[in-house]
């Protein structure tokens, strides 16, 4: 990947965390967005994010997206100048879950190794 690029990701990022934080703030509470990978060319993206809570704030956010693509996609085009402005596929990345449970279960297997003499205190 070009520096460029990774240049690009990290701008189209910053620029639509901070607009769902601004003008979308009541409905994206719980949202953050992970990742941004835009095609070399300009022309595609996908947007990672992931949802703080439970399944119904993953259909909220899955809702939202479907609704106001094509507006975060306008708000984008005025806050950052490229040649061509991506068509954003939004994508749930549930890793940021995984990774709390696997921390979870190695607290657990660390407690159960624990020798008794040493849980007393």
């Amino acid at each position: 990947m070009s520096q460029r690029n990774l240049r690009v990701n990290v701008l189209v990022k910053q620029e639509i965390s901070q607009l769902l934080h601004t003008r979308f703030q009541g409905q994206t509470v719980f949202i953050t967005i992970t990742d941004v990978s835009v095609s070399p060319d300009l022309r595609n993206g996908r947007v990672y994010y992931s949802v703080i809570g439970g399944g119904e704030e993953k259909l909220k956010s899955e809702k939202f997206f479907r609704q106001n693509a094509q507006e975060i996609r306008f708000q984008l085009g005025k806050r950052i100048v490229l040649k061509y402005l991506p068509l954003l596929k939004f994508i749930y990345d549930p890793s940021i879950k995984r990774g709390v449970e696997l921390v979870d279960l190695m607290q657990q297997v660390s407690e159960d190794e624990t020798p008794p003499e040493q849980k007393q205190e």
